[in-house]
Order: C-alpha cells, then structure tokens, then sequence
C-alpha cells in the first residue's frame, strides 16, 4: 500500500527539552541531520564545554514548523543542519537572528552565500548534491538495469520499487521537488510526478529513510541526498550511488539561531564551534559524508565530488522563499499527495 506521512503533528512540547530554559549552562537544539551525526554532535560539544546540550532530532520541515510554532515564545534555542530552503524560509520570516561568526571568512563561497542571501540569518554547514542509490542484489535479481537518468525512474520495470520522502516534513523531498521545476519547468515536472508515483510505493517522513530502506531490501531505489547512499555503501549494504545524467540540485546544509533564544550566548559558542574546521571533520565518524563548509576541514574520501557532478543552478533564493515553497507544496499535495492516500 502507498502511504503519505504529512507533518500534521508536532508531539515535541516544552517536555522535549528538559532543562530549564533559563538553566545556566544549558543550551535547547533542533537538530535536522541523521540521528547518528546529531548525537554525535551532542557528545562532542559536552566534551568541550560546560554546556548542557538538550536536542531534538527534526526533519527540516518538522524543524521550519516548529519554530513558527513557537514564535512568540521560543524553546529552541539554535537549530542545526537539514536543507537550506526552509532555514531560508524562516530567515525570511524572521524567525531566526542575524550573527555573522568570526569564522565566516573560513567558508566555501558557497556557504558565505547562503549567509548573505539571508542576511545573515542562517549559514552553510555543509554541502550534497541529490541523486538515489539502488539496491544492487535487488535489481541484478529481477533483471532491471540500473536508472542513470531522471527520466529512467517512471518505466514501467520500476513499479513498487521506488520510495521518497515527502516533501513538507523532508527537506531532501523538497529540494526534488524544487530541483525537477528548475530541470524540465514547474507543469512538466508535476506531470513526471504524477508518473514518477505510479511507482512510488512510500512517501517517508525522514529525507534518508528509502535508501535506508533499499539497503535493507525493502525497496530498490531510493531517492535522496548521494552522500546519504554512500553511507549505506560504506556501512557494508549492496547500495550504489547514481547522479542524474540530465543533472541535479543540490542542498545547502544550514544553521540558524532562533530569535529570542533564551540561551543566546551559549548559540554563539555552539555556533562558532559548529563552523570550525576541527569539529567538521568529524562528521565521517557518522558516516556523514557531505562536503563540510570550512574549507580547512577533511574532506571524507567517500563523499561525492561536486565537481564531477552536473549540477543546475540553484536558486536558493526563489525556492527558500515562503511564497514559492507554499506554492509547490500546495500543488504536491493536491495533485500527488491526494493521489497517494
């Protein structure tokens, strides 16, 4: 059976952070990344410092709703990692604080970009172009040849082989979405979902789930983030890593400080600590394998290299704005999450 998982419900109230909020040393986090990578992060930061780290792990999109949730009184205090366009979304309702860190200057360009694009009220963390990774036993069993291209993805031998994420809890999901409009324009990209979902039998609430599920042998393919298909690969699953022959989007991973933080100064420090090259080395440890923002930072040897990769010409810009994203999640849900259910 298909099944949509629509962020309608938020269980994660004040309880969810167990300090209190005006506890010295204490700091509230809404991290967007995969489990293993955000408590990673947690056993570091309490390393270094005598801060007491209480952290939520949220899809981007159940990130972007909860800080508009709590606007007026925040309980979160810095929100880590997950795609760039609802970080972009919320800058853009002021629901994050304008900090420019003195390791800025350390960034990619490409990372100081998302940083001036919202004035500052977000930065890039990190970078992965979107692509699937398939289950290669999975495929070699039942005699399919392996899908290079978007257009690949709605034959026919794929039926019930496919899964993605959708789009208003999973940041990846969206940046498909917005990636397909930009490739082939917005009516000729709803119409290759509509024939991409003939195929698609599980829109999944977390970005990374289907390749978790193609490594499993749940599914054959998996539409996500290729670094999220090179961890399954590194972990030991039967998984390879495909980018689109007609190209791809990307993702800027980002992170935001909520307006009115009750632990302003403790995000800085986590903030500054975050961007550093020593702690983004790290990430490989969680088999992350984005390409980090710090341009002193290890790249891990597994991750894919952008520039052999045909990336589109993001507009981070139009499809971070609130108007537009609104607009195709609308449409997603009328014409594609209607016909899932």
């Amino acid at each position: 059976m298909r099944m949509v998982f629509l962020a309608t419900t938020f269980l994660f109230g004040a309880a969810a952070f167990a300090a209190p909020a005006h506890a010295a040393g204490s700091l509230n986090l809404v991290c967007a990344a995969d489990v293993k990578w955000c408590e990673l992060m947690v056993r570091l930061f309490e390393k270094d410092h005598d801060i007491k780290l209480n952290m939520v792990r949220m899809s981007s999109g159940e990130a972007y709703a909860r800080l508009r949730a709590e606007a007026r009184n925040p309980k979160t205090d810095i929100w880590w990692a997950g795609t760039g366009d609802p970080h972009l979304q919320a800058a853009e309702d002021k629901l994050t604080l304008e900090y420019k860190s003195p390791l800025l200057s350390e960034l990619q360009p490409w990372a100081q970009k998302q940083a001036e694009v919202s004035g500052f009220r977000t930065v890039g963390i990190y970078s992965g172009a979107l692509g699937w990774g398939y289950n290669t036993d999975i495929l070699q069993k039942k005699g399919l040849a392996a899908p290079a291209c978007w257009k690949d993805l709605t034959s026919d031998k794929y039926k019930g082989e496919i899964q993605i994420a959708n789009p208003n809890s999973s940041g990846t999901a969206y940046t498909a979405l917005a990636t397909l409009v930009q490739i082939m324009g917005e009516d000729q990209a709803f119409d290759y979902l509509k024939a991409l979902n003939t195929n698609v039998t599980q829109y999944t609430k977390s970005g990374s789930a289907p390749v978790k599920a193609a490594a499993r042998g749940e599914t054959g393919i998996g539409i996500v983030f290729m670094h999220d298909a090179v961890a399954m690969t590194v972990q030991g699953f039967p998984v390879k890593t495909v980018a689109p022959c007609e190209g791809t989007g990307f993702e800027v991973g980002s992170m935001s400080i909520v307006k009115g933080a009750k632990n302003l100064e403790n995000a800085k420090v986590f903030y500054d600590w975050a961007l550093s090259a020593e702690v983004q080395s790290h990430a490989k440890e969680a088999d992350s394998f984005q390409l980090p923002s710090n341009t002193k930072a290890e790249v891990p040897p597994d991750a894919p290299k952008l520039s052999e990769i045909k990336l589109i010409d993001y507009d981070f810009a139009k499809y971070g704005n609130s108007d537009t994203r609104k607009e195709l999640l609308g449409r997603w849900d009328r014409e594609i999450g209607a016909q899932a259910n």
